[in-house]
Formats: C-alpha cells, sequence, structure tokens
C-alpha cells in the first residue's frame, strides 16, 4: 500500500481535517493490513475475497437503508437529494457489482448463504442506530468514513494494483479496484466530507463532539471489517 492517505493530514480550519488527523493510528493501521496489500499485488486468496465480498453486500444492504434515513434528516433538498441518491447507488449498482462477482463462476462457491459476521452486523448496526436515533450531524459524521475511507483506500489501490490489471484485465480484484478508485467515487467522497464540514459549521461544541466520536467509531469498524476477512472471528456455535 502507498501512503497516500497518511500524506492527506495537513492542518486546515476544516472540521473533517481534524477529524481525519484524530484517526492517524487508525488509518495507518488500514494501509499496513494484510488484506489490502494483498488485494493490491493480486495475491489475496479467493476464498478471503468472496468473504469479503459477501460481507460488503450484506454491509451494503444496512448502509442503504442508513443514508435513507439520513436524507430524511437532512436540512435541506439538495443535501437530502446526495444521501439518498448515495442510498439508491449502494442499493443498486455496487450491490449489482457484488453479485456478478460472487455469481460469475471466478470466485470459488459457497454452500449455504452467507451470514453477518459480527464485525459486519455490528458496523451495520451501528450506522442504523446513528441514523434513526442521533442529530443529522452525528448521523453524516458515522456515514463519511464508509466514502472517504473507501475513497482514499480505492486510490492507492488503483496505483498497486495497476500491473496486475494490466497484465490481467479480467483479474477477479479488477472490478472492485476500479469502481472505488474512479473518479465519481472519489467526488461522492468529497460532497460527503462537504457536507459533513457543513454540519459541523451549524453544530454547538457538545454536538461537534458527538460527530468526532460517530467518525473514529466507523473508522474503527472499517478497519475490523477488512481485516476479519483475513482473519475471520466467527460467532460462538449456536
Amino acid at each position: 500500500m502507498s501512503t497516500v492517505s497518511r500524506a492527506h493530514t495537513t492542518t486546515t480550519s476544516r472540521f473533517t481535517d481534524e477529524l481525519w488527523e484524530q484517526t492517524t493510528a487508525l488509518r495507518t493501521a488500514i494501509d499496513d493490513l494484510e488484506f489490502l496489500r494483498r488485494l493490491g499485488d493480486g495475491t489475496l486468496p479467493l476464498d478471503a475475497f468472496r468473504v469479503y465480498i459477501e460481507q460488503d453486500s450484506l454491509y451494503l444492504t444496512g448502509y442503504a437503508k442508513a443514508l435513507a434515513l439520513l436524507a430524511a434528516k437532512s436540512p435541506d433538498p439538495q443535501t437530502a437529494a446526495f444521501w439518498a441518491n448515495s442510498s439508491a447507488t449502494a442499493a443498486t449498482v455496487e450491490s449489482a457489482m457484488h453479485d456478478q462477482l460472487l455469481t460469475g463462476g471466478v470466485l470459488p462457491p459457497r454452500e449455504g448463504e452467507a451470514e453477518h459476521t459480527p464485525t459486519c452486523l455490528a458496523y451495520v448496526s451501528f450506522l442504523i442506530a446513528a441514523a434513526a436515533t442521533e442529530s443529522y450531524a452525528v448521523a453524516a459524521a458515522a456515514a463519511l468514513p464508509c466514502f472517504w475511507i473507501y475513497a482514499e483506500v480505492g486510490r492507492d489501490l488503483a496505483a498497486s494494483a495497476a500491473q496486475v490489471i494490466a497484465a490481467d484485465p479480467a483479474h477477479p480484484y479488477a472490478q472492485w479496484v476500479t469502481t472505488y478508485g474512479a473518479e465519481e467515487f472519489q467526488q461522492s467522497a468529497a460532497t460527503a466530507r462537504a457536507l459533513v464540514d457543513a454540519a459541523a459549521e451549524a453544530a454547538d461544541p457538545r454536538e461537534r463532539a458527538a460527530m468526532a466520536t460517530a467518525f473514529t467509531l466507523a473508522v474503527r469498524y472499517e478497519l475490523l471489517f477488512w481485516d476479519t476477512a483475513l482473519h475471520p472471528q466467527p460467532w460462538p456455535a449456536a
């Protein structure tokens, strides 16, 4: 992995820069994950990638619900439209990509239905609960890491996986890497960040502190989500 995400920690007046700075250790741990390193160089085992895609598919279903709730709480129609469109994209475009990867015959088959891992269920539950019970500002801060961290990781992976994709454009990981490294997704992440900055400007100090807590917790879940695809933490036996 490159260290693009670590380089974006300069101090400015933006609230989201403060969030980025306070999660430096967590983001460094994400950059250093074996899962992402091996995804970038093409050596990640196919079964680990399947586990990740299965969990991400389950995650997207819940994330789309959280974004729809966030849209309903938005302070103006333009903001609501962004979160609603993002919800629709998660529920349709990204989910379709996952379904194609899971059913295209490249990844090893699974017996039975996939179920949420403890980390996936906890992350989804946290996001939906934040969207349903917290203020708009706090809920938006909780939703931001999925945009921003994915955009940074996608940009890094697009660079590190360039040779792999050039040698084999049909590589199982190529579609995922090109989707999250694409300019359209990068722009969505930038918009989400700007909306969180705007929410912070309207918030009082107590609410901004709650936003920071929600953002940090979501970054923790991002780290665990990727790591447990390669190093599973199974549920206790039924």
